[in-house]
């Protein structure tokens, strides 16, 4: 994997150290389990990734298993990019371990923190982040999933989708309407154990690129107020700095993807013959190959350009937005590059570059789809 980006000012010793660890982990330990299912493929991933160590750097605070007190969002972006150039599944089951307990590091209680982020970190937990609803996908205030309080529970009903790790999760952070006051301002956050009566996994979802994806159902289902997050009506709050943490590293996900399409797209300009010479050797070839290298080097500046900003302690919701949108359409056209110039090969099963093919096009959606993300940018222009 090509790492002349880690000489960018944007670095500092410890992360260009921390990518040079996972490279040569990730070169040695991730293999294609194929012949598994899916389900059994993703706990696989995340006891690796938490027993090498990896999985620390998804969580907060030293003293509850984290590699550092607070989420260096250049590191996560690093090892996402990274996982994702190896292996798919592996940045996913890394990336979900950050989103679902994302909240537990930022607002849980203590308690709250001991008795979720070390297991996190070890990888014995699986977490779940529970926010997309079959009517509240991008527009989150119109969520209808309702948590009624009860004494000392609230009783939660109503439906989550499109939820990674749904029927693997060992917890799911899940948000719910309480109230308090209209649209987004009266939705709180709640931890929600897998196997709490009145929960169930209503559908397993099956997507292009194999992910573990449930649609939840809730029906009475009793939690005590100890797995309210943060205070009541807080949740919509809680969702957007997580994700503000996590959005920069789905683009540095679809960097990942993007670095690996382009090196198998030189391999295979390098190695083809046609016409008595090399693919490489045609000017149309080449035009590809260099606006492919030029899109990768523009994602991964707006990506950790957003990057460093969080960890300056730095408002990012535009810079992240941009970096999100700019990396996941430039992966997409990378990519299909690829595809082109490996031709007949490039959409035979199992081969790399039809492997990256599915797996980009969901981070086209997720976390903020395309078009959200030019909502959001606009937004913070107009505002500006």
């Amino acid at each position: 994997m090509q790492r002349t980006h880690l000489d960018w000012p944007f670095f500092e010793p410890r992360h260009r150290e921390l990518a040079q660890r996972l490279g040569e982990w990730a070169s040695a330990h991730l293999r294609d389990h194929g012949h598994d299912e899916v389900d059994t493929r993703c706990r696989l991933l995340v006891r690796q990734l938490g027993d090498a160590g990896w999985l620390r750097h998804a969580v907060a605070g030293r003293d509850h298993g984290g590699a550092a007190d607070a989420i260096d969002t250049r590191a996560i972006c690093l090892l996402r990019e990274t996982l994702a150039w190896h292996h798919g599944l592996a940045d996913f089951a890394f990336a979900m371990q950050g989103l679902g307990s994302g909240a537990i590091s930022l607002h849980g209680t203590p308690a709250q923190r001991e008795r979720y982020l070390p297991r996190v970190a070890r990888g014995e937990a699986i977490a779940a982040f529970a926010l997309s609803e079959p009517d509240a996908g991008s527009d989150v205030a119109a969520m209808a999933c309702a948590a009624r309080d009860d004494g000392d529970a609230y009783v939660l009903d109503g439906e989550k989708t499109w939820i990674s790790n749904g029927g693997i999760a060992d917890f799911y952070l899940l948000f719910a309407r309480t109230g308090e006051a209209p649209g987004a301002r009266g939705i709180s956050a709640f931890i929600v154990d897998a196997g709490t009566p009145g929960f169930e996994i209503a559908e397993r979802i099956e997507v292009i690129a194999p992910h573990p994806l449930a649609r939840l159902r809730f029906a009475g289902c009793r939690v005590p107020k100890s797995q309210l997050l943060g205070a009541p009506g807080q949740g919509f709050k809680i969702a957007m700095q997580t994700l503000d943490i996590f959005r920069t590293s789905v683009a540095a996900a679809a960097l990942g993807f993007a670095r690996r399409a382009l090196h198998e797209g030189l391999q295979r300009a390098r190695s083809r013959t046609m016409f008595g010479q090399r693919l490489a050797d045609f000017q149309l070839a080449q035009a590809k190959l260099a606006q492919m290298a030029t899109t990768v080097d523009s994602a991964a500046l707006l990506t950790y350009r957003a990057a460093w900003q969080r960890d300056q302690g730095l408002n990012v919701t535009c810079e992240a937005a941009m970096a999100k949108m700019a990396a996941t359409e430039g992966a997409q056209q990378v990519i299909d590059a690829a595809v082109q110039l490996f031709g007949g090969e490039g959409v035979r099963s199992g081969q790399v570059v039809e492997s990256l093919y599915r797996e980009i096009r969901a981070l086209r959606i997720y976390e903020g789809a395309t078009e959200v993300q030019q909502l959001i940018i606009a937004r913070e222009l107009l505002k500006s």
